[in-house]
């Protein structure tokens, strides 16, 4: 085995939780060179994983272009890929990318939908191919290729990785603000229905402020996170690091943290993978499939509750009927998610004190 293409052309997360799959790709073919054909608002996490030799971007942005430069960058991506591994994995049941992996390698695996009607040409096409579950773990997903190869696995373990650099810029970060024992309040996501309101998370921080420990508030530079940011109490022990660390230096301050309190995301990915105290909170998101992966256990969780805790992780869901729906916000148009609104933040807090 000389060239190996894993596809993952998902969310950060699904990249990010492909890392078991490529430790155990690498481990296994050791001579092997794996690459990755992601999308390019993965990147930069995607540059984080190990084992990684080159990275391939589909660009969603072509689809906004005129159709002969459609063609063009479609064309030399393909090109790029046209029968070069000896082996693809697809991590997605999606057409595009089960196509990308057939036109990859003669040797093609991938997920596929249950329902037959929409998957049987694919299984026509690959080579070995499983049922996407989306009641279970997305790391059980991203692994199911390995039983189709043969390739034993007791363990899975999520890892984080960065650089010498980022941890040195950090701990420089640290330094200056004079800040030692801390823990990591990340307050935003990708999108804005998986975000706790923010009457809520200012009675959160007021009472996290009072632990006497310092709470570092993350995250990116987007609308939503300079929202966020704006917006941010001022208190004392709560520390503004919203916009002034790349995703390299934020994965080594996770490393240096006691914990971290936040929304489901892929930093919530990135703390359970350190094995970090996790204090997440879940709104509509399906916890059977997107739960943090808990290391030491073994598991995530398939259940919802109020307030659950599995190893170093609790979540915190509304106790409704309707959690968690999977619906991107009540009205599954990026709305509001009326679940939110019914977590305490009192609840989280005690839990926090009590661990930290």
């Amino acid at each position: 085995m000389r060239k190996i293409l894993v596809i993952i052309q998902r969310s950060n997360g699904d990249v990010f939780l492909a890392s078991p799959l490529i430790d155990a790709l690498s481990a296994h073919y050791k001579e092997a060179k794996i690459d990755l054909l992601i999308n390019d608002d993965t990147l930069a996490i995607a540059r984080t994983l190990a084992h990684v030799n080159e990275i391939h971007a589909y660009s969603y942005s072509w689809r906004k272009l005129p159709w002969y430069d459609r063609v063009k960058n479609e064309w030399r991506l393909v090109k790029s890929i046209y029968r070069q591994y000896d082996l693809s994995i697809n991590l997605t049941a999606s057409d595009r990318s089960v196509m990308y992996a057939v036109l990859a390698s003669k040797n093609a695996l991938s997920a596929t939908e249950a329902d037959q009607a929409k998957s049987w040409w694919k299984g026509l096409l690959l080579s070995k191919h499983y049922v996407f579950d989306r009641t279970v773990s997305i790391v059980k997903n991203n692994t199911q290729s390995l039983e189709l190869l043969g390739i034993q696995h007791e363990k899975i373990q999520v890892q984080a990785y960065f650089s010498k650099e980022a941890e040195i810029s950090v701990r420089n970060k640290l330094k200056e603000k004079n800040i030692h024992k801390f823990i990591i309040f990340h307050p935003s996501a990708q999108y804005d229905y998986k975000i706790y309101p923010e009457h809520l998370r200012h009675r959160l921080l007021e009472r996290l402020n009072t632990l006497g420990i310092a709470i570092v508030v993350t995250g990116a530079k987007s609308p939503l996170d300079t929202q966020i940011k704006h917006a941010l109490p001022n208190l004392t022990h709560v520390f503004d690091f919203i916009g002034e660390t790349s995703l390299d230096e934020y994965i080594a301050l996770s490393s240096l943290s006691e914990g971290y309190i936040g929304m489901d995301t892929l930093n919530m990915h990135i703390a359970a993978a350190q094995n970090k105290s996790v204090f997440a909170i879940f709104g509509p998101t399906i916890v059977s499939m997107w739960s943090p992966w808990c290391n030491v256990l073994q598991c995530n969780t398939n259940r919802n509750r109020p307030k659950q805790t599995y190893g170093n992780i609790t979540i915190f869901q509304a106790d409704m009927p309707c959690v968690a729906c999977g619906l991107a916000g009540c009205d599954d148009k990026h709305g509001k998610s009326d679940c939110l609104e019914q977590i305490s933040p009192e609840i989280i807090f005690e839990e926090v004190k009590r661990v930290c």
